[in-house]
């Protein structure tokens, strides 16, 4: 894992998402809606809903608005018709790319997801055309500068709460998990008052891919950018080494 910084890529993100927290927070909303929806509104019996909220923790949303969507989405589920779906593709230099998406129209976002790849140089693949590249991991970002725990005491504090693998990097600690065991294991850091960076499920590439060529990275930033501002995109995940 070493030589990659998780955290410089999330706060890259959040960087961007902080010019835009309403989207982030429209995203997160959605999904509270459908987790409620298929699971209904107690996180202690709706692992998806947990799941989410440990999402809108980490994105900083405010307690009462959480609060205030969970209500909503219980007191008016017939409203709700949103469904997800995931796309594959490449992008230039045969860079995987998986975007998760949230939608009440699958016509509109399949056509604004095929039209970034497209733009960027890249193309929709078959379902599962890269997929098996990465690996569905719960992940945990603690900022080393916001975290006072020794790195050695995080990572067993870490591994006794369930974690499969804890790395350090260079601004960052990394924890994964179980997709099962995210929750378990990120309220036991809450719990420790461990501040996280980010916790949800993720896809991690198994291996990443350099491109050196200045147009295909122009590309790729052409493609990750349209994405990014589309609202039914909720993720997007690639193998490019940035």
């Amino acid at each position: 894992m070493s030589g990659h910084s998780k955290f410089a890529n999330i706060k890259h993100k959040k960087e961007k998402n902080d010019a835009a927290k309403g989207k982030i927070f429209t995203i997160i909303g959605r999904e509270i809606a459908v987790a409620v929806k298929e699971g209904g509104p107690d996180p202690a019996n709706n692992f998806k809903l947990a799941t989410v909220i440990a999402k809108a923790k980490a994105n900083n949303m405010p307690n009462d608005t959480i609060d205030r969507g969970i209500k909503k989405a219980a007191g008016d589920t017939n409203s709700v018709n949103y469904e997800y779906v995931t796309y594959e593709g490449y992008g230039p230099n045969g860079i995987a790319i998986i975007v998760d998406a949230l939608t009440d129209n699958k016509n509109r976002t399949a056509a604004n997801v095929r039209s970034a790849f497209t733009k960027g140089t890249g193309s929709i693949g078959t379902q599962g055309c890269v997929s098996y590249m990465f690996d569905k991991r719960g992940q945990i970002i603690i900022d080393k500068e916001e975290c006072d725990m020794e790195a050695d005491d995080l990572m067993m504090l870490a591994l006794d709460a369930g974690a499969e693998d804890f790395a350090e990097e260079e601004d960052s600690f990394e924890v994964l998990t179980d997709p099962d065991s995210l929750e378990t294991v990120r309220k036991a850091l809450e719990d420790n008052k461990i501040p996280m960076m980010s916790a949800e499920v993720t896809m991690i590439p198994q291996n990443y891919v350099s491109v050196t060529d200045e147009n295909a990275v122009k590309c790729l930033n052409r493609i990750l950018d349209l994405l990014d501002e589309d609202d039914d995109v909720q993720a997007v995940y690639h193998n490019w080494d940035e």
